[in-house]
């Protein structure tokens, strides 16, 4: 029987799910995607899950694309354009159109596709023991699941030239330096800063939240006056939120809000 290659762990408010291939540092195959899409649907749709948090098993959180699944076979020409239409885009944009806080706590080797889907997380934390690796140009590839997209915005452009053309691994700490990630933690309090996040978004305005993600995305197009005119809608809806009332009452009754997280 093939094991679960995403694991669910249900907590109260949010779920921890787990790339489960550790034997292959978690590398992507098609099925693994499969389980891994579904993982965060069901949390999209559960609305007692407030925070999502997305980690791997063993001694990496993800290697990139397994080359052993059937996307390269000598004396044949791929079409590598397939499984990323087919799999790779569609998870960036699950986990940027999540209505709800992803949380990425990256346990050791993130490479490739793996890296930049840690990156399309809202919040990345990694294990001072953690790499962070743009592989591609080692296999005459291109960056793809949004490396060329995240790594500009995230360390500007001259860095993100430079790690994907020399394909060069980076430690947690510089990772951290330059603004790739959130924060770096010693490894043994990797999951526990994971969860103390996850615990801490289960109690929090879960659609002003999904709100502030939305208005994040679309500042990175947007012209100013676009992006003043959206937060002037984002804005109206918030304060239609029931939890607007709670938290300005909670406010100034000098007591700890009761938010629902919902409309």
């Amino acid at each position: 029987m093939q094991k679960d290659l995403v694991l669910t762990d249900f907590r109260d408010g949010y779920r921890v799910l787990t790339l489960n291939r550790p034997d292959r540092l978690n590398s992507f195959t098609a099925e693994m995607h499969t389980a891994l899409f579904v993982a965060l649907t069901d949390a999209e749709h559960d609305k007692a899950c407030r925070a999502v948090i997305l980690t791997g098993a063993g001694r990496g959180f993800c290697a990139g694309q397994d080359l052993s699944d059937g996307v390269f076979t000598p004396g044949e020409t791929p079409d590598l354009s397939v499984p990323i239409a087919k799999y790779y885009n569609p998870l960036v944009r699950k986990l940027r159109n999540l209505p709800m806080p992803v949380i990425c706590a990256v346990n050791g080797i993130a490479a490739g596709a793996g890296a930049n889907v840690a990156f399309a997380c809202d919040i990345v934390i990694a294990a001072r023991s953690a790499r962070f690796s743009q592989a591609f140009a080692k296999l005459g590839l291109v960056p793809d699941s949004g490396g060329t997209w995240f790594l500009p915005r995230l360390i500007g452009g001259a860095r993100a030239r430079a790690l994907a053309l020399l394909a060069e691994s980076i430690p947690a700490d510089k990772a951290e330096a330059w603004g790739m990630i959130w924060k770096m933690v010693d490894d043994a309090e990797l999951m526990t800063e994971a969860h103390r996040l996850g615990a801490y978004f289960a109690r929090q305005p879960t659609d002003g939240l999904a709100l502030i993600k939305q208005a994040f995305d679309a500042a990175e197009t947007n012209s100013l006056d676009a992006q003043l005119d959206l937060e002037r809608d984002l804005q109206g809806r918030a304060g239609r939120n029931s939890d607007y009332a709670e938290g300005v009452s909670a406010f100034l009754e000098k007591r700890s809000p009761n938010f629902t997280g919902r409309l």
